[in-house]
C-alpha cells in the first residue's frame, strides 16, 4: 500500500510539474500561440456588440475647432455658439417631399430634439436672440425653410412643445450639384458674423447671424 501510494504520488507530481512546463514552452517561430479560456466559453447575445446608431449624435462650435483652439492657445477667441445633433442617412432615398413631407415639423436632425446654444448675444434676422440654449427645429418648403428656436429643452425630437417657441425665421434653400449622404451642420465665418450650413440630400441652406 506504501509503495502504492508512493508511485501515485510521483505521478501526481509528474503531471502538475508537466502543465508547469507547458505554461512555459513557447511556441515555435512565426507561429501564433492561441490561448483559450475555458470561463468564457462561447459568446452570448449580451456579449455581442450592438451596432452604433444608424444617426450618431455630433456637436459642431464657432469659432470652428474651438475645443481644439482652447487647448493649443493662452489666448483663444471666445466660444459663440455650439449645436448639438444627429446625423440621418440618406441611403438611397428621395429626403424633401417624400421622407420629410413639405411644411410639416422636422426635428432637424434625428433622435432627440437638435439644440443650439448662444454663448452671448446674437443677431438673427434683424432680431435680437438673447444667449441661452434653444431647441431649433426646422419646417421646410420648396423654395424655403422656417427655422424655429424653441424653449422646450431636453425633449424627443417629434414632441416639440410649439407653444414654447421663442423665435422664428424664413431662410432661403440651395439645390446642390450632388447630394450630401449625411446630414450635416457646421459653422462658417462670414463677414462680421457667422452662418449654421446644414446640408442633406441636394440642399443646402444657412442661417446667418452676427455678434
Amino acid at each position: 500500500m506504501r509503495r502504492s501510494s508512493f508511485i501515485n504520488g510521483l505521478l501526481i507530481l509528474a503531471g502538475f510539474s508537466g502543465i508547469l512546463g507547458g505554461c512555459d514552452q513557447k511556441p515555435p517561430p512565426g507561429k501564433n500561440q492561441v490561448t483559450i479560456n475555458p470561463v468564457i466559453g462561447t459568446p452570448t447575445d449580451k456579449q455581442v456588440p450592438l451596432g452604433v446608431d444608424k444617426s450618431p449624435m455630433d456637436m459642431s462650435y464657432f469659432p470652428v475647432d474651438y475645443p481644439k483652439l482652447k487647448m493649443s492657445k493662452d489666448n483663444q477667441p471666445p466660444l459663440i455658439a455650439r449645436v448639438i445633433y444627429s446625423r440621418p442617412q440618406k441611403s438611397g432615398r428621395a429626403i424633401f417631399g417624400d421622407v420629410l413631407k413639405y411644411g410639416s415639423v422636422w426635428r432637424l436632425g434625428a433622435n432627440e430634439a437638435t439644440e443650439i446654444e448662444f454663448f452671448k448675444d446674437v443677431v438673427i434676422d434683424q432680431q435680437k436672440v438673447e444667449k441661452g440654449r434653444y431647441v431649433l427645429y426646422c419646417i421646410p418648403y420648396e423654395d424655403k425653410w422656417t427655422l424655429v428656436l424653441n424653449n422646450d429643452l431636453f425633449t424627443w425630437g417629434l414632441k416639440i412643445d410649439s407653444t414654447k417657441d421663442a423665435y422664428k425665421f424664413n431662410i432661403p434653400i440651395n439645390r446642390t450639384n450632388y447630394p450630401f449622404e449625411v446630414f450635416t451642420m457646421e459653422f462658417e465665418k462670414q463677414g462680421e458674423g457667422a452662418e449654421l450650413v446644414m446640408e442633406w440630400d441636394s440642399v443646402r441652406a444657412k442661417l446667418p447671424f452676427t455678434y
